[in-house]
Protein backbone atom coordinates (compact mmCIF):
# COMPACT_ATOMS: atom_id res chain seq x y z
CA UNK A 1 0.00 0.00 0.00
CA UNK A 2 2.74 2.99 1.45
CA UNK A 3 6.38 2.61 0.07
CA UNK A 4 9.08 5.31 1.16
CA UNK A 5 12.13 4.82 -1.11
CA UNK A 6 15.12 7.06 0.26
CA UNK A 7 13.38 10.00 1.75
CA UNK A 8 15.28 13.48 2.04
CA UNK A 9 13.43 15.59 3.80
CA UNK A 10 14.68 20.08 4.54
CA UNK A 11 13.09 22.28 6.92
CA UNK A 12 14.19 25.83 5.74
CA UNK A 13 18.36 24.86 5.77
CA UNK A 14 18.18 22.14 8.24
CA UNK A 15 17.64 18.46 7.00
CA UNK A 16 15.56 16.39 8.87
CA UNK A 17 15.33 12.99 7.65
CA UNK A 18 18.14 12.33 5.16
CA UNK A 19 17.60 8.36 4.26
CA UNK A 20 14.44 7.10 5.28
CA UNK A 21 12.68 3.75 3.60
CA UNK A 22 9.81 1.59 4.90
CA UNK A 23 7.37 -0.25 3.44
CA UNK A 24 3.80 -0.91 4.59
CA UNK A 25 1.52 -3.46 3.41
CA UNK A 26 -2.52 -2.98 2.94
CA UNK A 27 -3.81 -4.25 7.06
CA UNK A 28 -0.90 -3.94 8.77
CA UNK A 29 -0.47 -2.22 11.90
CA UNK A 30 3.23 -0.53 11.55
CA UNK A 31 4.98 1.23 14.19
CA UNK A 32 7.39 4.32 13.92
CA UNK A 33 9.99 4.35 16.69
CA UNK A 34 13.00 6.64 17.55
CA UNK A 35 14.24 9.21 19.89
CA UNK A 36 12.54 12.81 19.97
CA UNK A 37 13.76 14.73 16.83
CA UNK A 38 14.55 11.59 15.26
CA UNK A 39 12.44 12.55 12.21
CA UNK A 40 9.66 10.27 12.95
CA UNK A 41 6.91 13.31 12.70
CA UNK A 42 8.61 14.67 9.85
CA UNK A 43 7.62 11.33 8.14
CA UNK A 44 3.85 11.59 8.72
CA UNK A 45 3.97 14.91 7.58
CA UNK A 46 5.74 14.05 4.15
CA UNK A 47 3.61 11.06 3.57
CA UNK A 48 0.26 13.61 4.53
CA UNK A 49 2.09 16.12 1.86
CA UNK A 50 2.89 18.78 4.55
CA UNK A 51 6.23 18.53 3.28
CA UNK A 52 7.92 18.08 0.35
CA UNK A 53 10.65 15.56 -0.30
CA UNK A 54 14.02 17.07 -1.41
CA UNK A 55 14.73 13.97 -3.06
CA UNK A 56 13.19 10.35 -2.82
CA UNK A 57 9.97 9.45 -3.48
CA UNK A 58 6.46 8.60 -1.62
CA UNK A 59 4.38 5.74 -3.36
CA UNK A 60 1.13 5.30 -2.03
CA UNK A 61 -1.25 2.18 -4.41
CA UNK A 62 0.99 2.24 -7.09
CA UNK A 63 1.13 6.06 -7.68
CA UNK A 64 3.52 8.38 -6.35
CA UNK A 65 2.25 11.07 -4.11
CA UNK A 66 5.79 12.95 -3.07
CA UNK A 67 4.58 16.92 -2.20
CA UNK A 68 1.03 16.15 -3.52
CA UNK A 69 -1.21 19.10 -1.50
CA UNK A 70 -2.89 16.90 1.77
CA UNK A 71 -6.14 17.38 0.20
CA UNK A 72 -5.47 15.51 -2.65
CA UNK A 73 -3.76 12.80 -0.33
CA UNK A 74 -6.90 13.12 2.27
CA UNK A 75 -9.50 12.17 -0.91
CA UNK A 76 -6.56 9.49 -1.68
CA UNK A 77 -7.61 7.71 1.38
CA UNK A 78 -5.13 9.19 3.92
CA UNK A 79 -6.02 10.71 7.31
CA UNK A 80 -2.85 12.05 9.68
CA UNK A 81 -3.85 12.55 13.83
CA UNK A 82 -1.52 14.82 14.62
CA UNK A 83 0.78 15.84 17.73
CA UNK A 84 -1.03 17.97 20.01
CA UNK A 85 -4.67 17.03 18.60
CA UNK A 86 -4.96 20.58 17.01
CA UNK A 87 -8.99 20.94 17.35
CA UNK A 88 -11.25 23.79 17.05
CA UNK A 89 -11.42 24.63 20.74
CA UNK A 90 -14.43 26.82 20.50
CA UNK A 91 -16.30 24.75 18.42
CA UNK A 92 -18.74 21.81 19.64
CA UNK A 93 -17.14 18.29 19.55
CA UNK A 94 -19.35 17.33 16.97
CA UNK A 95 -18.49 20.32 14.69
CA UNK A 96 -14.73 18.97 14.67
CA UNK A 97 -15.74 15.30 13.97
CA UNK A 98 -17.85 16.98 10.84
CA UNK A 99 -14.85 19.06 9.65
CA UNK A 100 -12.87 15.63 9.08
CA UNK A 101 -15.22 15.14 6.44
CA UNK A 102 -15.39 18.19 4.63
CA UNK A 103 -13.15 16.63 1.65
CA UNK A 104 -16.13 13.69 0.84
CA UNK A 105 -17.06 13.16 -2.56
CA UNK A 106 -20.41 12.27 -1.08
CA UNK A 107 -21.95 13.46 2.44
CA UNK A 108 -24.67 11.11 2.20
CA UNK A 109 -23.11 8.84 4.43
CA UNK A 110 -21.83 11.58 7.25
CA UNK A 111 -24.58 10.54 10.06
CA UNK A 112 -23.38 6.84 9.48
CA UNK A 113 -19.74 7.33 9.76
CA UNK A 114 -20.49 9.67 12.75
CA UNK A 115 -22.56 6.99 14.56
CA UNK A 116 -19.66 4.83 14.18
CA UNK A 117 -17.13 7.04 15.61
CA UNK A 118 -19.85 7.66 18.43
CA UNK A 119 -19.81 3.67 18.92
CA UNK A 120 -15.82 3.90 18.94
CA UNK A 121 -15.93 6.27 21.50
CA UNK A 122 -19.36 6.47 23.25
CA UNK A 123 -18.72 9.23 25.83
CA UNK A 124 -18.05 11.64 22.78
CA UNK A 125 -21.93 11.10 22.04
CA UNK A 126 -22.59 12.17 25.40
CA UNK A 127 -20.35 15.28 24.72
CA UNK A 128 -21.10 16.06 21.28
CA UNK A 129 -22.52 19.49 21.93
CA UNK A 130 -19.75 20.39 24.48
CA UNK A 131 -17.05 22.84 23.19
CA UNK A 132 -13.82 20.79 22.43
CA UNK A 133 -11.65 22.08 24.41
CA UNK A 134 -13.76 21.35 27.44
CA UNK A 135 -12.85 18.49 27.51
CA UNK A 136 -9.66 16.58 28.78
CA UNK A 137 -6.84 15.31 27.14
CA UNK A 138 -7.84 11.59 26.78
CA UNK A 139 -11.75 12.82 25.57
CA UNK A 140 -9.77 15.39 23.28
CA UNK A 141 -7.58 13.08 21.27
CA UNK A 142 -10.88 10.39 21.07
CA UNK A 143 -12.16 13.14 19.01
CA UNK A 144 -8.71 14.17 17.09
CA UNK A 145 -8.81 10.10 16.48
CA UNK A 146 -12.58 10.89 15.32
CA UNK A 147 -12.45 13.37 13.19
CA UNK A 148 -9.54 11.69 10.94
CA UNK A 149 -12.25 8.31 10.84
CA UNK A 150 -14.35 10.81 9.44
CA UNK A 151 -13.14 11.02 5.98
CA UNK A 152 -12.98 7.12 6.13
CA UNK A 153 -9.90 6.90 5.10
CA UNK A 154 -8.16 3.43 4.77
CA UNK A 155 -4.36 4.78 5.54
CA UNK A 156 -4.10 6.42 9.36
CA UNK A 157 -1.05 8.04 10.26
CA UNK A 158 -0.96 8.38 14.48
CA UNK A 159 1.32 11.28 15.67
CA UNK A 160 1.90 10.22 19.30
CA UNK A 161 -1.75 9.63 20.27
CA UNK A 162 -1.39 8.50 23.65
CA UNK A 163 0.70 11.74 24.89
CA UNK A 164 -1.10 13.90 27.64
CA UNK A 165 -3.45 10.75 27.48
CA UNK A 166 -4.31 9.48 31.48
CA UNK A 167 -3.22 5.64 31.73
CA UNK A 168 -6.55 4.51 32.57
CA UNK A 169 -7.90 6.18 29.41
CA UNK A 170 -4.58 4.73 27.13
CA UNK A 171 -6.42 1.26 27.25
CA UNK A 172 -9.90 2.63 26.00
CA UNK A 173 -8.01 4.72 23.08
CA UNK A 174 -5.70 1.26 22.17
CA UNK A 175 -8.89 -0.76 22.32
CA UNK A 176 -10.90 1.38 19.99
CA UNK A 177 -7.66 1.50 17.18
CA UNK A 178 -7.35 -2.41 17.43
CA UNK A 179 -11.19 -2.45 16.66
CA UNK A 180 -10.32 0.45 13.57
CA UNK A 181 -7.33 -2.45 12.19
CA UNK A 182 -10.12 -5.22 12.57
CA UNK A 183 -12.13 -3.64 9.80
CA UNK A 184 -9.07 -3.56 7.22
CA UNK A 185 -7.85 0.73 7.90
CA UNK A 186 -4.44 0.23 7.75
CA UNK A 187 -2.32 1.75 10.44
CA UNK A 188 1.13 3.69 11.06
CA UNK A 189 1.85 4.79 14.24
CA UNK A 190 4.82 7.07 15.99
CA UNK A 191 4.67 6.33 19.65
CA UNK A 192 7.64 7.29 22.43
CA UNK A 193 7.10 4.24 24.44
CA UNK A 194 8.28 1.36 23.02
CA UNK A 195 7.06 -1.24 24.69
CA UNK A 196 3.24 0.34 24.29
CA UNK A 197 3.90 0.54 20.74
CA UNK A 198 5.41 -2.86 20.00
CA UNK A 199 2.35 -4.79 21.85
CA UNK A 200 0.08 -2.91 19.42
CA UNK A 201 1.96 -3.26 15.99
CA UNK A 202 3.09 -5.93 13.85
CA UNK A 203 6.03 -4.28 12.78
CA UNK A 204 8.03 -1.63 13.38
CA UNK A 205 10.50 0.75 11.67
CA UNK A 206 13.40 2.86 13.62
CA UNK A 207 14.59 6.13 12.57
CA UNK A 208 18.01 7.23 13.89
CA UNK A 209 18.73 10.90 13.12
CA UNK A 210 17.14 11.35 9.83
CA UNK A 211 17.75 7.83 8.90
CA UNK A 212 16.34 4.51 8.76
CA UNK A 213 17.76 2.17 11.38
CA UNK A 214 16.15 -1.22 12.09
CA UNK A 215 12.91 -2.43 11.46
CA UNK A 216 11.77 -6.08 12.05
CA UNK A 217 8.78 -7.05 14.16
CA UNK A 218 8.58 -7.01 18.30
CA UNK A 219 10.48 -10.27 18.62
CA UNK A 220 13.00 -9.43 16.13
CA UNK A 221 13.64 -6.40 17.87
CA UNK A 222 13.42 -6.84 21.14
CA UNK A 223 16.05 -9.88 20.49
CA UNK A 224 18.61 -7.48 18.80
CA UNK A 225 21.36 -5.98 20.64
CA UNK A 226 21.74 -2.75 18.99
CA UNK A 227 18.09 -2.14 19.89
CA UNK A 228 18.69 -3.05 23.33
CA UNK A 229 21.45 -0.80 23.90
CA UNK A 230 20.31 2.39 22.10
CA UNK A 231 16.49 2.39 22.33
CA UNK A 232 15.78 0.63 25.92
CA UNK A 233 18.94 1.28 27.61
CA UNK A 234 20.05 -2.15 27.86
CA UNK A 235 23.94 -2.76 28.25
Amino acid sequence: MLNLANLAVDHGKLRALWDVSLTVRAGEKIGLLGANGAGKSTTLGAIMGLYPPQSGDIVFDGASIAARPPADNVARGIALVPEGRRLFAEMSVQENLEMGAYLRASRASLSQTLDYVFTLFPILREKARQNAGELSGGQQQMVAIGRALMSKPRLLLLDEPFLGVAPLVIYDVMDALRRVADTGVTILLVEQNIHRALDFVDRAYVIENGRSALDGTRESLLGDPEFGTKFLGLE
